[in-house]
């Protein structure tokens, strides 16, 4: 081969590396603290994304502080940005309101939904030796809320909505405690927020029986949260749907982001749902009808997938 045959091959081998490399697609998916069952998910979501699109989108994990941070990071990060919160939060952010208040930014307008991920779902499991089935039931009962999180905030919440401030004994403990506590009878019940099957909850009702209580209409209707039911066989024992309630999660980005890449990481988020469910029972529990939960404005690359499938969207939506 000439020398000038081989300049030409060396060019044209540079030039398809430089094409390959331009393909990838990377994005940085900030989700919550590590450990958490969020990063989990979004370290699923990174490996899901990997395999789904062949390697065409990469897409590294941040640890997050939480969904606030998540949200006021959008006025310093461009179009690569995925995020997950809340979808209130969203709208408390273009709003100006609550934590947001004197903290308003124009490029909150820019946020758009992509695709919901498992709902942060409140769980009250009792022991079956304490009796208690309802909620008016816990009455006179140890139990665990545990300090600092959703779940302890949500259930001090719930017992003060439902007339029963001041009637339950409070477990000075961690959440960490509250299935050896639940078994050695230290305590009859605890109450935790986490997407469905909660692996506390899994393990609490393996080793021993316990019921999760179901809430009623009207106790779903004054916590103003998202009414979901846990399907019957979730849990070791549990023969009935658990009717409870939830707090949506959304992944976010910005109309910065071109609408190629909004519609190629959506697509892909719900064509590999059901392989990631193998792995992680949680993301059986999301569904299309989970659209319903975004309270604002789609990307409209995501909307060009949801418009394909023939999914429903509202005018707020669009």
């Amino acid at each position: 081969m000439s020398f000038m045959k081989t300049i030409g091959a060396a060019a044209a081998a540079a030039l398809m590396l430089t094409a390959n490399a331009s393909a990838e697609t990377r994005i940085t998916y900030k989700s919550a603290k590590a450990g958490s069952s969020y990063f989990q998910m979004a370290v699923q979501i990174s490996e899901a994304m990997k395999a789904g699109t062949g390697g065409d989108i990469a897409v590294t994990v941040e640890e997050s502080q939480g969904s606030v941070q998540n949200v006021m990071e959008v006025r310093a990060r461009g179009a690569d940005y995925v995020f997950t919160t809340p979808p209130a939060l969203v709208g408390l952010a273009q709003g100006g309101k609550a934590m947001f208040e004197g903290k308003s930014d124009p490029s909150f307008a820019d946020i758009r939904a992509l695709f919901p991920i498992p709902s942060l779902t409140m769980h009250f499991v009792m022991s079956k030796d304490s009796g208690a089935t309802t909620f008016a039931e816990m009455e006179g009962k140890t139990i665990l809320l545990g300090s600092g999180s959703f779940g302890a905030r949500e259930g001090e919440k719930y017992l003060t909505l439902f007339g029963l401030e001041g009637k339950v004994n409070l477990a000075d403990s961690e959440l960490s405690n509250a299935v050896n506590a639940l078994k050695n009878g230290q305590i009859d019940g605890f109450v935790t927020a986490g997407s469905y099957p909660a692996p506390n909850v899994i393990e609490a009702a393996a080793s021993t029986d316990v019921n999760v209580i179901s809430l009623t209409d009207d106790q779903i209707a004054q916590s103003k949260r998202t009414r979901i039911a846990i399907p019957a066989g979730t849990y070791a024992g549990q023969d009935q749907d658990i009717t409870t309630t939830s707090l949506p999660v959304v992944a976010y980005s910005t109309t910065k982001m071109d609408d190629d890449t909004a519609y190629a990481l959506t697509k892909t988020y719900w064509e590999t749902r059901e392989n990631m469910a193998k792995d992680a029972a949680w993301w059986a529990g999301v569904s299309l009808d989970m659209l319903d939960n975004i309270t604002t404005q789609i990307h409209p690359g995501a909307i060009r997938y949801y418009k394909e499938i023939g999914a429903t969207l509202s005018d707020a939506q669009m």
